[in-house]
C-alpha cells in the first residue's frame, strides 16, 4: 500500500519521463501520459492502482478541460462558422452514433460480451464520434493549415464535438436506468439541466462580471487565482449536487467568464492546473488498459481499430463532399478526424462507471482508441500525399492552381514575392504599390485570397513552403522575397528552397524576437526583422520625441541601431516570465552585477578580464549616480554596478569571472 506522497512522486516522475520521451519523438504529450499509465498500471508493472484518490484528481482534470472549452465558446465564432459547426459537425456526430447503433443491431447474434444493447451502442457511438482536439489543432497549427479550406472544416467539426460532449455527459448516466424508467429519468435530467443552466446563465452572467470586477480591483494575483479556482469548482459542485456531471458546471462557468474582459487572463492562469490534472487523467486512462487481454485478442483490437477509423474517415469525407468540398479537401478532413479523441475517453469512462458496457469490451475499445491516436500524427503528416494519390481530381486541381499562379506572374520581372498576405503582408504591398514597385503575394487563407483578388490585389492561393509554388510565383525573376509570418520553422523551410532555387535572391524574414535572428541569418536570410525589437525602437523613438529630443537625432539613433543589425538592442533584463520560457538559454540577456570589496575585478581594467572569451561584454557601468560608457582601459572599482550582455550561460560565466 503506497502512501499519498509516494503515489504522487511516482505519478509525477513517470509523467515527466514519459512526456520527455514522446517530445523527443515529436509526438503529443497526451500519448506519453497514456503510455505511462499503461506501464505503471495494475495490468503491467503494478506500481500504482486506479484508486479513489487518483480517480478524484483525474476527474478534476476533466473539469478544468471543460472549463477551458467553455472559455473558448464564442457565440460570434459559432455564428461565423454556423454552417460548418451545426451543419457538418452535427451531421458527423449524429451519423456516427446512428451507425454504431446500427452495427450493434446487425451484430446481435454475437456472444454477449460483443453484442451490446442500443443504450450501450449509443454511449459507445458518442465516444467514437469524438476526435482529438489537442492532437489535430496542434498539428494543423504547426503546418499553418488552420485557415486552409480543410482546416476550417476540421475546426468546425471539432468545435461541435466539444459542444456535443455536454448533452452526452447528461445522457449516458441516464441510459443505465431500467427501460421503464428511462423516459422519466431523461426528462428529469433534462429539466434539472435546464434549471441549473438557466440559473447559471441568466443570473450568473451579471453576478460573475461584477464579482470578478470586485476581485480584480484588489490587485492581488493570489486572490485572483483563488477566486478562479473557487468559481470553477463551485460551479462543478452545483451541477454535481443537481445530479449532473461536474464537467457540465465547469463548462458553464467557462462560458460565463468568456463574456467578460478577464477571459485571456483566466486562460493563462488556469492552464497549469488544466494541463497537469489532465495529464493525470490520461495516466488513469492508461491504467485501465489490460495489455495481457489486448495481446490475447490482438486480432479483435485491430478489427476494432480498423473498422471505426475507416468508417469514420469515409463518413466525414462523404459529408464534407456533400457540403461542397473538393475531393482533396474532403479526404484531408476525413483523414485528420478519423482517430479517437480525449473526450472519447471521458465518455467511455462514464459508460464504464455506469456499467453500460462490459469491461472486456471496454478494454478492447480502449486499446483501439489509443492506437488510433498514436497513428494520428503520422496520418496527418502524410495526408497531402494520400489525397494526391487517391483523389482523382486533386492532382489536376493542384496543377490548375499552380498554372493560374504561373500565368498571373508570367509577365512579372524584378517583382517582390510576399509570402503571407495577412496584415503585415498587406501593409507591405500598399507601400510597394505607392512606390510603383511590382509585387505578388501567396497566402493559404482561401477567403482572404478570394476577397483580395476580387479587389484587384495580386494574390493567389499558394504555399510558399512548396517548391512548385515558388517556381510558379517566378522566384527566378523576382528581386526579393519577404516572409511576413513569424513562424521560424516554416521560414527555415522557405529559406532552404530559396537557397536551392535562387541562392542570390535577397530574403527578408519577420521573426518574433532576436532569439531566432542568428538561426535565420545562418539559413540564408538577408535581413531578419524581430517584432519585439522593432516595437522597442518605435516606442523609444516616440518617447524621445515627446521628451523634446530633436526628430533628426531620434531618426539617426534608430537608423544607427538598425545599421548595427540590432546589436545594441539585442539583450534585455529578463523577468520571471521570460526565464520560464523554453528558449531562455538562447536569449541575449542583460544582467547587472554589483562589485563588492574583494571582488576579483576590482582594480582591474575591462580589457584584462577578457570577457569576450566567455561570449559576454560589459555594455554599461554605473558608479554612484554617474553612468559611464566603459572602454577597455576603464578601471573597475568597488561599488560599481556592471551591466553584462550575453546568453544566459555566457553571463553566468562572466559574472563568476568578475566576482571570484
Amino acid at each position: 500500500m503506497t502512501s499519498g506522497l509516494e503515489l504522487t512522486l511516482l505519478l509525477l516522475g513517470s509523467a515527466v519521463l514519459g512526456v520527455v520521451a514522446f517530445r523527443l519523438l515529436h509526438l503529443p504529450p497526451m500519448l506519453g501520459y497514456l503510455a505511462v499509465g499503461v506501464l505503471i498500471g495494475p495490468h503491467a508493472l503494478n506500481l500504482a492502482d486506479n484508486g479513489a484518490s487518483t480517480h478524484a484528481l483525474a476527474e478534476f482534470g476533466v473539469v478544468f478541460l471543460m472549463f477551458s472549452i467553455g472559455l473558448e465558446f464564442s457565440l460570434q465564432q459559432l455564428k461565423s462558422m454556423r454552417r460548418l459547426v451545426f451543419g457538418l459537425g452535427l451531421a458527423q456526430v449524429l451519423l456516427t452514433i446512428v451507425a454504431t447503433v446500427l452495427v450493434a443491431f446487425l451484430t446481435r447474434t454475437l456472444p454477449p460480451p460483443l453484442h451490446i444493447g442500443w443504450q450501450a451502442a449509443l454511449a459507445l457511438g458518442g465516444a467514437l464520434a469524438m476526435s482529438s482536439t489537442a492532437i489535430v489543432s496542434k498539428l494543423l497549427t504547426e503546418r499553418l493549415e488552420l485557415e486552409s479550406e480543410h482546416g476550417r472544416r476540421i475546426i468546425g467539426i471539432l468545435l461541435f464535438q466539444d459542444l456535443a460532449v455536454v448533452p452526452l455527459l447528461i445522457l449516458i448516466p441516464s441510459l443505465a436506468k431500467p427501460a421503464e424508467e428511462l423516459a422519466m429519468t431523461l426528462a428529469w435530467a433534462g429539466l434539472k439541466a435546464a434549471g441549473v443552466l438557466a440559473l447559471l446563465l441568466f443570473f450568473g452572467q451579471k453576478v460573475m462580471r461584477n464579482w470578478f470586477n470586485v476581485v480584480a480591483k484588489r490587485r492581488s494575483q493570489e486572490l485572483f487565482m483563488l477566486n478562479l479556482l473557487l468559481v470553477t469548482l463551485g460551479a462543478a459542485a452545483i451541477t454535481e449536487r443537481a445530479g449532473l456531471s461536474m464537467a457540465l458546471g465547469a463548462f458553464v462557468a467557462g462560458m460565463l467568464i468568456s463574456e467578460t474582459q478577464y477571459k485571456h487572463q483566466v486562460e493563462e492562469d488556469i492552464k497549469p492546473f488544466r494541463d497537469v490534472l489532465l495529464g493525470l487523467f490520461f495516466i488513469t486512462i492508461g491504467m485501465l488498459l489490460n495489455l495481457r487481454l489486448v495481446l490475447e485478442n490482438w486480432w479483435l483490437v485491430l478489427f476494432l481499430l480498423a473498422v471505426p477509423v475507416l468508417l469514420k474517415f469515409a463518413l466525414i469525407a462523404l459529408l464534407a463532399k456533400a457540403f461542397g468540398s473538393s475531393d482533396g479537401v474532403a479526404m484531408r478532413t476525413g483523414l485528420a478526424l478519423a482517430q479517437a479523441g480525449e473526450f472519447g475517453f471521458v465518455l467511455l469512462n462514464l459508460a464504464s462507471d455506469s456499467r453500460l458496457i462490459d469491461p472486456y469490451l471496454i478494454q478492447l475499445v480502449l486499446a483501439s482508441m489509443v492506437l488510433s491516436m498514436l497513428a494520428a500524427p503520422f496520418v496527418i503528416a502524410n495526408m497531402d500525399k494520400i489525397a494526391m494519390k487517391v483523389a482523382s481530381n486533386e492532382w489536376m486541381l493542384q496543377s490548375l492552381q499552380l498554372t493560374q499562379l504561373a500565368s498571373r506572374t508570367m509577365a512579372a520581372q524584378k517583382h517582390v514575392i510576399i509570402a503571407g498576405f495577412g496584415r503585415s503582408g498587406q501593409s507591405l504591398a500598399t507601400l510597394l504599390s505607392e512606390e510603383k514597385l511590382p509585387w505578388y503575394a501567396l497566402d493559404l487563407d482561401p477567403e482572404r485570397v478570394q476577397e483580395a483578388h476580387a479587389a484587384g490585389a495580386n494574390v493567389s492561393y499558394g504555399d510558399a513552403g512548396r517548391r512548385e509554388a515558388l517556381i510558379a510565383a517566378g522566384i527566378n525573376r523576382a528581386s526579393a522575397l519577404v516572409i511576413t509570418f513569424a513562424d521560424t520553422r516554416l521560414a527555415l523551410k522557405v529559406l532552404h528552397l530559396v537557397h536551392e532555387l535562387a541562392p542570390k535572391l535577397p530574403v527578408i524574414v519577420r521573426a518574433h524576437d532576436d532569439t531566432e535572428l542568428d538561426v535565420l541569418k545562418k539559413a540564408g536570410a538577408t535581413e531578419v526583422v524581430p517584432e519585439a525589437l522593432e516595437s522597442s525602437l518605435m516606442l523609444a523613438s516616440h518617447a524621445l520625441v515627446v521628451m523634446g529630443v530633436p526628430l533628426r537625432r531620434v531618426v539617426h539613433r534608430v537608423q544607427a541601431a538598425r545599421d548595427e543589425r540590432y546589436a545594441t538592442l539585442r539583450g534585455f533584463f529578463p523577468g520571471a516570465g521570460d526565464l520560464a520560457d523554453d528558449h531562455e538559454h538562447s536569449y541575449v540577456r542583460l544582467h547587472s552585477v554589483t562589485l563588492r570589496e574583494g571582488a576579483g575585478a576590482v582594480g582591474r581594467c575591462v580589457a584584462e578580464l577578457e570577457l569576450d572569451e566567455v561570449g559576454a561584454e560589459i555594455t554599461a557601468l554605473r558608479r554612484g549616480n554617474e553612468r559611464i560608457e566603459p572602454s577597455g582601459a576603464t578601471e573597475l572599482r568597488a561599488g560599481d554596478v556592471v551591466v553584462l550582455r550575453g546568453t544566459g550561460s555566457a553571463v553566468t560565466r562572466a559574472e563568476g569571472r568578475l566576482l571570484r
